[in-house]
């Protein structure tokens, strides 16, 4: 066969520099992402502070794509709401004074702690997974370390599972197979390669250097540091420019991706990413950044640009685009949560308007497949976040739940039940408190078939002690 040119048209994803800056800002929580401006600022003569920057009122958002009415007790919004866009400037809601639902004079709320633990399990906690399989996934998320390896022997595994469960090698890969699926991407990998090949996977293979990455990746990467790039093509008897493409593409990689959660303390201060009010029977929801300052790019600095030295203006030149992406990978920030919190209000109008008890299934899959995004970035998008609501401030994970088959052939949210669980409990007669197996009977009864070991889990996940220890005789 003769070698020959062939030009073809396509679409691939190219891991700029550009989308790996909006990939990180959008796991990053309220503070971390003021931490990140101040630092932008200080180091971009480019960019500047608005102090009376806002964001337009948003759509309101129903559930099912109809109005959502509710008893007349709206929950007022914000009053006072400015649009004062700028040229590329970004904007902010401003909840003004008077508000009774104005929670900025309040104390401040503590964050609770999202381990990367806490971060996995709750992501298997959506997953359609097995009881077994369930069972050796938490083994294995147990198993792995801060920064997000598998560093124990699936020999160690096995062991930790006995006597209740037998697995074999093969199983317990599967399902850490379906770890290494989580976020943050690469999770769940047993050394670097695999940590870097897993982030490389969901490339589009058009991606430049992405075969010969995923190639050096599997052995070759622990000779750089000592014999170079240069020495690299070398020894692969390949050209110098593919091979650096190749290590630029894995240097763009988190060699740690477990450190990206959990990096806040536990008793860092929580602000809301996004308020959700309703207002004349309809919920709505906006972008929250009143607790956040915002940026935009200095005009002065930038009409200097056509005036200065070609050195001054190389210099300028580079500082304004990166003020440029920064902006945009702010809005594109922006523009995903309020897609994530939109099509979370339509799903969980009854969670908001009754409490747990209306919760309904919902699963990152649902939210991803609805708002045409891949699931990671939904996890993503969450994570660490909150939402101002009339129910107080709660994380965005709040309205996720795995569901249970009932009676009546739909489903009922894990919450759902735990929350029924507790009516039950707190509704008995304390001389004769309801066993496990009782509650299970009126669960049962009214439509929702669980076990009574299920119901002694959510029981003991919520704190509340067996029926001997809940008997009172007063």
């Amino acid at each position: 066969m003769k070698p020959r040119l062939q030009i073809s048209l396509g679409q691939h994803l190219v891991m700029t520099p550009q989308l790996q800056q909006a990939i990180r800002l959008l796991q990053l929580s309220a503070v971390e992402l003021e931490a990140e401006l101040v630092a932008a600022v200080e180091s971009n003569p480019l960019l500047d502070w608005i102090e009376n920057a806002t964001q337009p009122p948003e759509e309101p958002v129903a559930s099912g794509g109809e109005p959502v009415h509710h008893d007349g007790h709206d929950t007022p919004g914000p009053a006072e709401v400015d649009w004062a866009p700028g040229d590329g400037d970004t904007w902010y809601q401003r909840v003004g004074p008077g508000d009774p639902d104005d929670d900025r004079d309040q104390a401040e709320q503590v964050a609770e702690s999202d381990s990367l633990h806490d971060h996995l399990l709750w992501q298997l906690h959506l997953s359609p997974l097995s009881p077994r399989d369930r069972h050796i996934a938490v083994a294995l998320i147990e198993a792995i370390d801060d920064d997000g390896y598998f560093r124990e022997s699936l020999d160690s595994i096995a062991a930790a599972l006995a006597p209740e469960l037998r697995v074999a090698d093969g199983e317990i890969c599967a399902a850490l197979r379906q770890i290494q699926r989580f976020d943050p991407i690469g999770v769940g990998a047993r050394d670097l390669g695999e940590c870097l090949r897993l982030q490389l996977e969901p490339m589009d293979d058009e991606t430049p250097g992405k075969a010969l990455a995923f190639q050096l990746a599997s052995g070759p990467l622990d000779r750089l540091p000592r014999i170079g790039v240069a020495g690299l093509a070398t020894e692969l008897k390949l050209d110098i420019a593919a091979v650096d493409t190749a290590v630029q593409l894995l240097r763009s990689l988190d060699p740690r991706p477990g450190a990206q959660i959990g990096a806040i303390a536990s008793d860092t201060y929580v602000a809301p990413d996004v308020v959700i009010w309703r207002q004349h029977g309809l919920w709505r929801v906006a972008l929250s950044d009143s607790m956040r300052p915002r940026i935009s790019i200095h005009r002065g600095y930038e009409g200097m640009i056509r005036h200065a030295s070609s050195t001054d203006a190389s210099y300028l030149k580079s500082h304004l685009q990166e003020a440029r992406w920064l902006l945009k990978s702010l809005e594109a920030r922006g523009e995903t949560m309020l897609k994530v919190a939109r099509c979370l209000i339509r799903q969980q109008a009854g969670f908001l308007e009754f409490g747990d008890s209306a919760l309904r299934p919902l699963t990152l899959r649902e939210v991803a497949a609805e708002i045409g995004m891949h699931e990671s970035t939904v996890s993503r998008a969450i994570a660490r976040k909150y939402a101002r609501t009339p129910r107080g401030t709660i994380p965005l994970r709040s309205f996720f739940a795995s569901g249970i088959d009932t009676g009546g052939g739909g489903e009922a949210s894990s919450t759902a039940i735990q929350s029924m669980i507790r009516e039950l409990i707190e509704a008995e007669n304390p001389r004769k408190p309801l066993s496990d197996a009782r509650l299970a009977e009126t669960l049962k009864a009214a439509g929702v078939p669980v076990a009574r070991r299920t119901v002694a889990k959510y029981r003991e996940a919520m704190g509340i002690s067996s029926s001997p220890q809940r008997v009172r005789m007063a």
